[in-house]
């Protein structure tokens, strides 16, 4: 299950990146927020000339996936 609805249609990583910063919108306090938001601003910087399409791809996939994960290790009910 994707943390935002509308995961399963990211092509792009100009995609990945809005979607990564709309999932920090939902992250429960200001700090996780500027932590999560410079990690996503690093990793885009540090790919953003990666030119195979085939790991684009796992970088995408991957990276949903992260989120999936700590959004749902954050925002869980207790």
């Amino acid at each position: 299950m994707s943390p935002l609805v509308g995961a399963e249609l990211i092509q792009t990583p100009v995609q990945l990146y809005r979607y990564l910063l709309r999932c920090c919108r939902q992250l429960p306090t200001t700090a996780m927020k500027k932590h999560y938001l410079h990690a996503i601003r690093q990793g885009y910087n540090s790919h953003s000339d990666e030119g195979d399409p085939e790991r684009i791809q796992m970088i995408i996939q991957r990276a949903i996936a992260d989120a999936d994960w700590i959004l749902d290790k954050y925002t869980k009910k207790k």
